[in-house]
């Protein structure tokens, strides 16, 4: 990582704990359990050598979180530990952690947002969330069924989110050997995420274009891999 991208790093950790600490000394269990989940993900996104403090920080934030009567906002902090313990290995704590999230968002599915920090964890989220979570644990069918949640069943409210959920989606499909059903959801990811501009998405279009690198002779492929390139910040895959 570059020297900015560290210090951006290193300012975003010092605000959440900052963050903690003034929600712990208010007995404000939610805002410290969300400033504590924010660390837990950036130590995520820092790749193996962090597995074990984000998941000691998504157990801290679970159990910042045990007095919650918000079932959105447990759902939400207990699936940041299911991600956490599926990075590290703990199969058996990632089950368990998505369990006790699926309990929880099936309490209330249709609920409006309302002030909760973690009101607009919706059921469509969660199940894009899960369906990601059961594919790092390599059980992919039950993956594959909760990210056609996300689409068919629950929707997702913006065409960002859904373009990712197809592109997720489309991975997921080339895990299982199914080159045909990648190509076309990712034919559809391509179509979603048209004239949208984001980070994640270009990581998405990348991400794509690489797994399809192998089947450049297949003229699909290397067409969809061409079309992907408008989803890129002006740099060739």
């Amino acid at each position: 990582m570059d020297g900015p991208g560290r210090r951006n790093e290193g300012l975003a950790q010092r605000y959440y704990v900052h963050a903690y600490r003034l929600a712990a000394e208010a007995g404000a269990p939610e805002p410290a359990a969300t400033a504590l989940r924010g660390l837990a993900v950036q130590a995520i996104g820092l790749g193996p050598k962090s597995h074990a403090v984000a998941l000691r920080l998504s157990e801290r934030c679970v159990d910042e979180a045990k007095s919650l009567d918000d079932p959105r906002a447990v759902s939400y902090y207990q699936t940041t530990l299911a991600d956490a313990a599926a990075l590290d290995g703990d199969r058996r704590l990632a089950i368990r952690a998505l369990t006790a999230s699926q309990t929880a968002i099936e309490k209330m599915p249709d609920a409006p947002p309302g002030e909760s920090w973690a009101s607009h964890f919706s059921i469509g989220r969660w199940a894009h969330h899960s369906g990601m979570i059961l594919a790092r644990l390599g059980d992919l069918d039950a993956a594959t069924e909760h990210l056609r949640q996300a689409l068919d069943i629950h929707g997702l409210d913006r065409r960002r989110s859904r373009a990712i959920v197809l592109a997720d989606l489309g991975q997921v499909h080339l895990r299982q050997g199914d080159l045909d059903a990648a190509l076309s959801t990712w034919t559809a990811f391509v179509d979603c995420a048209d004239g949208i501009h984001s980070v994640k998405i270009a990581e998405a279009a990348n991400d794509m274009a690489v797994r399809l690198d192998r089947y450049a002779h297949i003229p699909e492929a290397a067409n969809l891999r061409q079309r992907g390139r408008s989803l890129l910040p002006d740099v060739a895959v």
